[in-house]
């Protein structure tokens, strides 16, 4: 791997992740980079500047929340993303659940960008995934957000194996 891998269970890391991470460093290579993976899931990865891997976390996606909330109470309908999401009160039950979504996944971003902004100097953040272009542009900060970046991360490790 053209970078190396700090996670305490390598084996346990999704291989998705370390990719994706690869790919970052495609964009930003020698800077901090924070590496958020908005799909089915959301993933929140770090790479240092030297190249490391450092860890992240996983949480549910937007799909699986609209789902849960369908499933898992009485009567709250089933709810997608929409462009009609924003940060007021929901005045009906749907654009409630679709505020309250959206709002709690934008609300959870902001505090690992804030966080790692405090740590991490020269900080560049990355979307990916299915939801990246829908939530980089409702966050303030200065976020790059591609959907390739699985794909330029094995890319980048078919050069760095070819070299090898």
């Amino acid at each position: 791997m053209p970078i190396r891998n700090g996670y305490a269970t390598p084996h346990t890391l999704g291989i998705d992740r370390l990719v994706a991470a690869v790919g970052a460093t495609t964009f930003f290579e020698g800077c901090n980079i924070l590496v958020v993976d908005l799909g089915t899931a959301i993933t929140v990865d770090m790479v240092s500047s030297e190249g490391m891997f450092l860890g992240g976390n996983i949480s549910l996606g937007a799909s699986g929340r609209f789902r849960a909330l369908n499933d898992y109470t009485a009567g709250l309908p089933l709810v997608k993303l929409s462009e009609s999401a924003n940060d007021q009160l929901g005045t009906d039950t749907q654009s409630a659940i679709r505020n309250g979504v959206v709002g709690g996944i934008v609300y959870e971003l902001e505090g690992y960008i804030a966080r790692a902004e405090k740590k991490y100097d020269d900080l560049k953040i990355i979307f990916t995934g299915g939801d990246a272009k829908y939530f980089a542009k409702r966050l303030k900060n200065t976020i790059f957000a591609t959907a390739d970046l699985v794909f330029l991360g094995l890319n980048k490790i078919l050069e760095y194996n070819a070299k090898s």
